[in-house]
């Protein structure tokens, strides 16, 4: 979307009510108008998430989100130390997201440290979370590695075994318990198949709206069901109910819980009709 575009995107979401919005990735703040947006959507009380790689937040952006009310600001840092976090993460800088780290921790707006689990990197997340709770991170936040992007493209060398996950969580659970920091535990339950089966069966209350404005079901499924250039938020919201219990949907996600291989698509856009009329 256009400046233009975004930012009437962004007092449509006033109007209609919308009390939070997360901004995820890709890049967030290398876009150049997202601070405009930012501060539309919080100054009309609006909450905001952000998760970001942290390579733009400098001394001016940290003073910037600090001014903000942003109510969660997520930095990625995928390893312990530098070697490891830019060879799973590449083209980000890990003393660049450590110094963001330093720089909101000082201006009373602790983050939270996510951490994705890849063979890369699964064991220094002990490391890691001791790193976070050093920095004085709000929480370090994890989960099984999801099958989606680049990591569904290099699942076979990226994956951890299922059980090497489970065991090194588990340590990192005892670990956590035992230190006695402030720094939260947060590890989400569920792989990205078990997440797509949960949400047929009880979608969340919420739109994926990508760049294009384009509004997906879910980040997993390559499903639009409205774009805000052309369509309200209430049509989006009505089109997003109705395709949930579709059968094309159903038909997807099953086929994907027996060949995994298709949540390769996920980053793809397929129409389903006319969504935006009543099924009959």
């Amino acid at each position: 979307m256009t400046r233009a575009e975004a930012l009437v995107l962004a007092r449509r979401l006033v109007d209609e009510g919308i009390p939070y919005v997360a901004f995820g990735g890709g890049e967030p703040l290398g876009v150049p108008h997202c601070w405009e947006i930012f501060e539309l959507l919080a100054t009309s009380g609006v909450g905001i998430k952000l998760e970001t790689d942290a390579q733009f937040i400098n001394d001016e952006a940290a003073d910037r989100l600090a001014a903000l009310p942003v109510q969660c600001v997520q930095i990625s840092v995928d390893g312990a130390n530098a070697t490891t976090h830019e060879r799973v993460r590449p083209g980000s800088g890990f003393t660049a997201a450590i110094a963001a780290i330093e720089r909101l921790v000082a201006r009373g707006r602790p983050p939270q440290w996510v951490f994705v689990p890849t063979r890369l990197n699964l064991s220094e997340i002990v490391a890691a979370y001791d790193l976070s709770t050093q920095l004085g991170c709000e929480t370090f936040v994890t989960g099984p590695l999801m099958r989606l992007g680049r990591a569904a493209v290099g699942w076979q060398y990226l994956a951890c075994d299922s059980g090497d996950w489970e065991r090194i969580s588990e340590s990192l659970r005892e670990h956590a318990n035992s230190a006695g920091s402030q720094t939260r535990l947060a590890i989400y339950p569920w792989d990205i198949l078990t997440e797509i089966k949960r949400r047929l069966e009880s979608p969340q209350a919420m739109l994926l709206v990508v760049p294009n404005g384009k509004v997906k079901l879910m980040n997993a499924l390559p499903f639009a069901v409205a774009n805000l250039k052309q369509h309200t938020i209430a049509q989006a919201w009505d089109a997003y109910r109705r395709v949930w219990r579709s059968p094309e949907v159903s038909k997807f996600i099953g086929a994907c819980l027996s060949s995994p291989e298709l949540l390769e698509h996920a980053n793809e856009i397929w129409p389903l009709g006319n969504l935006l009329e009543p099924h009959r």
